[in-house]
C-alpha cells in the first residue's frame, strides 16, 4: 500500500508540475498575443497620424494663396484658378507699357494642366505662363486700338472654356 501511496503522490506532483508548465505556456502565449496587439495598435495610430497629417498639409496648401510682391508701373494683377480668371475685362491705352502679372492659385496636384495657367493674346503677341502657386509677368506696349481676347490654353478645356478667357480693350 505504501507503494500505491508513493505512486499517487508522485503522479500528483507530476500533474502539478505539468499544470505549471501548461500555465506557463498559456501565459507566454497570452503575453505574446497582448504584445502583438499593442504593436498593431501602435502601428495603426502611426498610420492614422500620418494620413491625417498629409491630408492637413494638402488642404492648407490647396487653400493658401501665393504671396504677390508689389511692382512699379502699370501692373495689372490677374489671378487664375480652375474656376477661371478673376478679371474678365482689362482696359489699357495704346502706346503705354503695361505689365500683366499672372498668378496661378492652383497647386501642382491638379491633373488637368498640373496647376499651370497661361495668359495669352495672339493678336498682341503676348503669352505668359505661371507655374503652380506662383506668379509670372510679361510687359508689352499695345500699338493699335481694339478689343482682343485673352485666354488660357494649358488646362481647363482651353480656349473653349468660357471661364478661361476674357477681353483686353486697348483704347486710342
Amino acid at each position: 500500500m505504501m507503494a500505491d501511496t508513493n505512486i499517487a503522490r508522485n503522479s500528483s506532483a507530476q500533474s502539478k508540475g505539468t499544470n505549471k508548465m501548461k500555465k506557463s505556456k498559456r501565459q507566454t502565449i497570452l503575453e505574446t498575443r497582448r504584445r502583438q496587439q499593442r504593436v498593431r495598435s501602435a502601428a495603426f495610430i502611426v498610420i492614422v497620424i500620418g494620413v491625417v497629417g498629409l491630408a492637413g498639409y494638402l488642404l492648407v496648401s490647396a487653400f493658401s494663396r501665393p504671396k504677390v510682391e508689389p511692382m512699379a508701373g502699370n501692373v495689372i494683377d490677374v489671378e487664375a484658378s480652375m474656376s477661371g480668371f478673376d478679371k474678365k475685362e482689362i482696359r489699357v491705352k495704346v502706346g503705354e507699357p503695361v505689365t500683366i502679372r499672372l498668378t496661378s492659385l492652383d497647386n501642382s496636384h491638379h491633373t488637368d494642366g498640373g496647376g499651370k495657367h497661361q495668359w495669352a493674346v495672339d493678336e498682341l503677341g503676348v503669352d505668359v505662363i505661371a507655374q503652380p502657386e506662383s506668379s509670372n509677368y510679361v510687359t508689352f506696349t499695345p500699338d493699335k486700338a481694339g478689343t482682343y481676347t485673352f485666354y488660357c490654353d494649358t488646362c481647363c478645356g482651353g480656349k473653349a472654356n468660357p471661364t478661361m478667357n476674357g477681353q483686353i480693350i486697348v483704347e486710342g
